[in-house]
This record gives structure tokens, C-alpha cells and sequence, in this order.
């Protein structure tokens, strides 16, 4: 499988702050790369470098700043390489006061589709995402889900090979974020008659998402903490996370903050996660077990876990 998003050495700064920060990327047809961060790590920016809306600080040179899409330089080969990017921003950006189809018309022919070309497409992108019995309908009378899908859509019009998905399920239910995910799926699975597939690049906020992906890359600050395959990245932590259930559940975090031992202890719920060495386990543990007596407090259960995502973004932001 090829390479269809290449990036080297992206910068942009916005006056004094580095948004991104020395970031390199590449990404093969057939993989769904997802970029986790907090709000402000860089996400958005970086996204928008790779369609071309935003250029790079600097340029050229040896260890200058470069992006590849299909193989076409962004900078020297721009309308050859937009041309192989579908984009979906954060906000809906299409035309509320016209309908499902009258924006995907729009869109197709504005990009010079002719009707032999972009009726057929709509039709079976609309079926695809489950809008085809709403093509009447005025996208501003979508719900959130369906703004989403018809977002989906106008990005897949004119047959991108490389989709860049910015927070697509932000602010819907959690039953549209599993069905388009769903899409998602579906969509990298697709072989063309040619024999060619997609790369999806996704960024989110969310860490059951990321688990979804088949590599994972941790932003903060600009930079591109590590990346790797979802079991890769959780095996950092392999014998590292305790799970901690009882009660009172604020006093038993205290405690679990003062002891030595334990680098962090997190809230989940009803439950706290405890960052350990797993060489310190039982020393751990049965410390643990002693203070919680000591002080009234009450374990219900006390084991080791398989990692979530979340702890290891917790752990490289401490790190």
C-alpha cells in the first residue's frame, strides 16, 4: 500500500505560539490515523495545513517544511493534490437554505463534474450515508447527526483519496457517533475499479474513537508526542494501571495521592485508575489496603487492568 499523506517538518505559528510544531506524518492508503489532543494542541491546524487552507511557516530546503498528497506536491502541484482531498471541518459549512441535493450539486459542479458524473455519485453517496430519502429536505432543517453525514457526503462528491475528518462527531448523540463511525469503517474498506483505496486522517477528542483507528497519534502543544498502534500504545502501560473501587471514593483518592509509590491517581466514574511501577505492585496494594483501614475507609476491589487510551494520554501529558 502507498503512502497517500506525506508530511515533513510542518511549522505554523500564530504570533508568538507555535500551533504546530516540527510535526511530521505519513500515511497509507487503507488506514485510519487518528491525532488526539486537548483544545489547543494543534488538531484543526494541522488538518488545515495538509488541504491547503493554511501554508507552513517556512519552506525548502533540506529540513524545510513539506506536504504530499498522492504524490503531488501541495505547494508546487496545489490543484492536482486538492483535487485528491476530501475535507470536513468542525462546523457545517454548507448552504442551510438549500437542500440536501441542491448542495451536493453545487459543490459537484463547482469542481466541474458533469451531470453524467456527479448525478450518479450523488445519488449512491446519499444512499451510502443514509440521506437518500431526504434529498429534498433544506440542510438547515437537518438535525446535527444528518449536518454531519451531508458533510460526509459533500466531501466524498468527486472521489477523494484522502478524507481529512476534523471532529466529526463533536456535539452529536452518542448513536449518530457510532453510526458514522460506522461510515468511516465502510469507507476505508472500499476498493475502487481501479484498485485504489483512501486515507483517513480524523482528529477527536474522543479516546473510544481513537481506540477505532489503526494508528493513534498524541498532540500537545503543537507536537506529535509519540504514535503507534492502539495495543502498542496501551502495552507502554502493561502492569502499570490499578483499579481502585470503595468508598468514600474522595478519601481513598487522597490517600492514593499522598503514597509513595503511586505517580497518579485518576477518577473514572466510580472508580479510580492508580499509575504504579509494576514492580511496586504488591508493595503498592497492600499499602493501599492498610491506609484505607487505618482511616475507615472501605476497598471494594483492587486489581490490575488492561490500560485505556486515557491513561496513556494521561501519562505522556504528566511525562
Amino acid at each position: 500500500m502507498g503512502v497517500l499523506i506525506e508530511a515533513k517538518n510542518l511549522v505554523k505559528s500564530f504570533g508568538g505560539t507555535k500551533a504546530v510544531d516540527g510535526l511530521s506524518l505519513a500515511i497509507a492508503e487503507g488506514e485510519i490515523y487518528g491525532v488526539v489532543g486537548p483544545d489547543g494542541a494543534g488538531k484543526t491546524t494541522t488538518l488545515r495545513l495538509l488541504c491547503g487552507v493554511l501554508e507552513p511557516d517556512h519552506g525548502g530546503g533540506e529540513n524545510g517544511a513539506s506536504i504530499h498528497i498522492c504524490g503531488f506536491d501541495l505547494t508546487r502541484q496545489a490543484e492536482l493534490a486538492r483535487a485528491q482531498i476530501g475535507y470536513l471541518p468542525q462546523r457545517f459549512s454548507l448552504y442551510e437554505d438549500l437542500t440536501v441535493m441542491e448542495n451536493l450539486r453545487f459543490l459537484a459542479e463547482a469542481r466541474g463534474l458533469p451531470w453524467r458524473s456527479w448525478g450518479p455519485r450523488c445519488k449512491e453517496i446519499l444512499e451510502f450515508v443514509g440521506l437518500d430519502k431526504f434529498t429534498t429536505r433544506l440542510a438547515g432543517h437537518l438535525s446535527g447527526g444528518m449536518k454531519q453525514k451531508l458533510g460526509l457526503a459533500a466531501a466524498l462528491v468527486h472521489r477523494p483519496r484522502v478524507l481529512l475528518l476534523d471532529e466529526p462527531t463533536t456535539g452529536v448523540d452518542p448513536v449518530t457517533r457510532q453510526d458514522f463511525w460506522q461510515l468511516i469503517l465502510r469507507l476505508v474498506g472500499v476498493i475502487d475499479q481501479e484498485g485504489s483505496g483512501v486515507a483517513v486522517l480524523v482528529s477527536t477528542p474522543y479516546m473510544d474513537e481513537a481506540s477505532r483507528c489503526t494508528r493513534v497519534g498524541f498532540m500537545r502543544n503543537g507536537k506529535l508526542l509519540v504514535e503507534g498502534r492502539s495495543a502498542d500504545l496501551r502495552g507502554r502501560l502493561a502492569g502499570s494501571i490499578l483499579e481502585l473501587r470503595g468508598s468514600p471514593l474522595a478519601a481513598l483518592r487522597k490517600i492514593a495521592t499522598t503514597m509513595e509509590g503511586i505517580e497518579d491517581a485518576q477518577m473514572f466514574g466510580d472508580r479510580i485508575h492508580l499509575h504504579i511501577s509494576p514492580k511496586r505492585r504488591e508493595e503498592v496494594e497492600a499499602r493501599i489496603r492498610g491506609e484505607a483501614a487505618r482511616q475507615g475507609a472501605e476497598i471494594a476491589d483492587l486489581r490490575p487492568i488492561t490500560p485505556l487510551f486515557e491513561d496513556v494520554f494521561i501519562s505522556l501529558v504528566e511525562k
